[in-house]
């Protein structure tokens, strides 16, 4: 029998929260020798050289664990911010600089750090992440003021503590085949830790899309029973599984997918509910985090959220939400059938 996401509610405590913040499986094994910079986008070899700078300085000095201990402090900018559009690497390169940087460090989604907030406090957080030499923070949001200053504020305290950063985020396209860059705003947004970091900008196209089709065609409700029966596989309606994902945790989503190998979805149909919609988006990040082939019936991934929501403020979400789960379908479309 497949698995039911829907019946999935685990318990996750905040020590395996603090436990997994490090890069996801899909990057557990990059390097910044396995990256592969663009011919035509020089910024991209650039930004490598850069990042191999910065990991340099993380040697200089032993890290500097509590409040009071700032002597010695290595050369070099406090914080690294990568700036580029979706899919030019820069997850590939944020995993890369912590993979090369000595510990202990730690490696978190934005999200991710502030389920921990919320998990752990504010005071218990900063304590625990105070005895790191390096954090880096992936898909830095902009979009929600709330968690932007709280975790702008985070960052804040950790870097009094001697705690150097890196961070990244994603900005929408402001035109068709322009690419809007976010350096303003995320300086803006860390305000008094805007001195203290340096901008590396990454030109580029998607990678997930050169040269492939936009998204694959869906399944057929018997191809996704038929893959449903390998070996992990889970098998969930949309809506039932869109439903169960109200009564979740957002912070439980990955533990989730423990064990899960394969999702297998039947209809996939267009959202147009804002709250839904973002419960998706996390859900999909979840499983590209962990690399997990998805096989679904319905509309195409392309197609899962409505309009309105792509023109929306959450906008810059959704489409990268959409990049990876077309990439994660393309994946399942290449599935053999059990």
């Amino acid at each position: 029998m497949p698995i039911q996401l829907s019946d999935r509610n685990p318990s996750v405590p905040a020590d395996r929260l603090l436990g997994e913040l490090v890069p996801p499986p899909r990057f557990a094994d990059v390097s910044f020798d396995s990256y592969r910079p663009a011919s035509d986008q020089p910024s991209q070899a650039q930004a490598v050289d850069r990042l191999r700078e910065f990991a340099d300085t993380l040697d200089q000095a032993g890290a500097r664990r509590g409040w009071f201990k700032r002597d010695k402090a290595p050369t070099g900018p406090a914080g690294i911010y990568l700036d580029g559009g979706y899919g030019v690497g820069k997850t590939h390169l944020l995993a890369s600089l912590w993979h090369t940087a000595p510990g202990p460090k730690l490696f978190a989604t934005f999200v991710e750090l502030t389920h921990l907030v919320g998990a752990l406090g504010f005071h218990d957080a900063v304590a625990a992440l105070s005895d790191f030499r390096l954090v880096c923070v992936d898909e830095f949001e902009l979009d929600d003021p709330g968690d932007t200053v709280l975790v702008s504020t985070l960052l804040t305290r950790l870097r009094e503590a001697g705690v150097r950063l890196a961070a990244t985020s994603n900005t929408l396209p402001g035109k068709l085949g322009e690419g809007r860059f976010a350096t303003e705003d995320f300086m803006r947004e860390i305000q008094g830790l805007s001195d203290s970091f340096a901008s590396v900008r990454i030109d580029g196209e998607d990678y997930r899309h050169r040269g492939l089709p936009e998204a694959p065609a869906s399944q057929s409700l018997e191809e996704v029973k038929t893959r449903a029966q390998r070996p992990g596989a889970s098998f969930d309606h949309f809506v039932d599984l869109s439903r169960h994902l109200a009564d979740v945790h957002p912070s439980k989503y990955g533990a989730m997918l423990d064990g899960v190998r394969v999702v297998c979805l039947e209809d996939v149909r267009t959202v147009s509910d804002q709250a839904v919609a973002l419960r998706l988006v996390v859900l999909a990040d979840r499983l590209y985090d962990r690399d997990v082939p998805v096989v679904a019936s319905g509309v195409s991934f392309d197609e899962l959220f409505a309009p309105p929501l792509l023109e929306g403020g959450y906008r810059k979400k959704y489409h990268r939400a959409v990049s990876r789960l077309v990439a994660l379908a393309r994946e399942g479309a290449g599935l053999d059938e059990a």
